[in-house]
């Protein structure tokens, strides 16, 4: 008897783990009651290694409640493939997610990240711009970490000697492309052209300085099809047709269009805020003869795609509160400092824009503040993925076939409507 009591409590425990492994799979996360326990954050490469001695500050503080952080690689396509496996089969090995403002409406709509409470965070402190990425459908689904927009760099040397102010519109910026920078044996313009993330931000920027949009309604309308949208096309368009946007620009992501402009070999660069500091640099050839402006418009200042990062907590974590409060720990303003002091990453508290020990270190933060207030999201939309990937396709043959804003907008919105209609 005593082997069937034995067999007894055996098939007993087995079936209580199958149980609790089809609760988790059901999407009812196993943990303590109180939703507290140790968690994972998972984020694409910390470049600067900051992010670890952040967290220990908050695992000397909560011992039971320790986090662990788990880095990807860096390419943004590859974090969000693996997130994406991980979220599709409901694990809970991840707790908090460091992800793209992009991806929020996505996540939310595939139901892989939870709603949060507004009230938990300083919201009202954050630059109000930044608060839009983290919501979907009205409601709040992360909150934002980390932000960035556009900024236009120029070669502040060669245009004091030409006796000319940096462009604020794009009909000033493609004179000096044009007439300029071919004196000085440099090219006029360039952004990030290769068809990856970076198309589709420079796309959106293009597009909404101009007035235009690409999609409208969370992601359920086309509205690339519209004079506004047909101009900020034409401002890409028409740059490589006239050559003041180079053919090699089209093989530029970030680092290859910095090392360009750091090495001496363009006039303007569209780039993110990290430029600045590398640009600067001891072994930069432009160090000291370069500036940062907000980004030209077609009648004046245009309008960046924001860049940068929310936090989210997995639907399926087994600690969401204490989630939760990690969340409101990196986003409380001792922490905000330090993305910008140690991970030269821009922060979402307003205030500190204005610091001015931060201004004396950072001195682009006034212009990335002004950048970041008149930045827009990039595309809100559940079928992100989809969508940047079309956006990158047509816009790159487009630009590299040299065709038409009518037949770009035509094959762009057929493409776009195809998505749609699948929602």
């Amino acid at each position: 008897m005593r082997w069937k009591r034995a067999a007894t409590r055996a098939l007993l425990v087995f079936s209580l783990l199958l149980a609790g492994s089809a609760g988790a799979r059901a999407g009812e996360p196993l943990g303590d009651p109180d939703g507290r326990g140790p968690i994972t954050l998972v984020t694409g490469g910390d470049l600067t290694g900051y992010l670890r001695g952040v967290l220990d500050g908050w695992n000397v503080h909560h011992p039971r409640e320790k986090v662990t952080l788990v880095e990807l690689p860096d390419a943004a396509d590859e974090v969000r493939a693996q997130l994406v496996t991980e979220l599709r089969s409901h694990s809970a090995r991840f707790d908090v997610l460091n992800i793209d403002v992009a991806w929020t409406s996505e996540f939310a709509a595939a139901g892989w990240i939870r709603p949060v409470d507004g009230a938990r965070f300083p919201l009202k402190r954050f630059l109000p711009p930044v608060v839009d990425t983290a919501t979907f459908r009205g409601r709040l689904y992360a909150v934002p970490y980390v932000t960035n927009a556009g900024l236009l760099y120029y070669r502040k040397d060669i245009l004091d000697r030409v006796g000319a102010r940096p462009p604020r519109t794009w009909a000033e910026l493609a004179q000096l492309a044009k007439t300029v920078a071919p004196k000085y044996g440099l090219d006029g313009y360039a952004g990030q052209f290769l068809p990856y993330e970076g198309l589709t931000a420079n796309v959106v920027e293009a597009v909404q300085s101009a007035g235009g949009s690409v999609l409208a309604g969370e992601g359920t309308r086309v509205t690339v099809d519209s004079p506004a949208a047909r101009r900020g096309l034409s401002f890409l368009l028409d740059g490589v047709r006239e050559g003041w946007i180079p053919q090699r620009a089209l093989a530029y992501k970030e680092e290859e269009s910095r090392k360009s402009f750091q090495d001496g070999h363009l006039l303007f660069l569209r780039n993110w805020p990290y430029a600045y500091a590398l640009a600067g640099g001891p072994t930069s050839k432009v160090a000291g003869k370069f500036g940062a402006v907000p980004l030209p418009g077609p009648d004046g200042p245009g309008a960046s795609a924001l860049g940068g990062s929310n936090l989210a907590v997995n639907a399926h974590s087994r600690h969401p509160e204490t989630a939760a409060a990690l969340i409101s720990y990196l986003t409380s303003e001792p922490v905000q400092r330090r993305v910008l002091t140690e991970g030269a990453l821009p922060p979402v508290w307003a205030d500190l824009y204005a610091d001015p020990q931060l201004v004396r270190r950072f001195p682009y933060l006034p212009t990335l503040k002004r950048a970041v207030l008149t930045a827009r999201p990039r595309l809100k939309s559940p079928r992100y993925d989809q969508v940047s990937l079309a956006v990158q396709a047509v816009m790159h043959d487009a630009l590299v076939h040299r065709l038409s804003t009518d037949a770009t907008v035509a094959r762009l919105e057929r493409e776009l409507r195809a998505i749609v209609s699948r929602g």
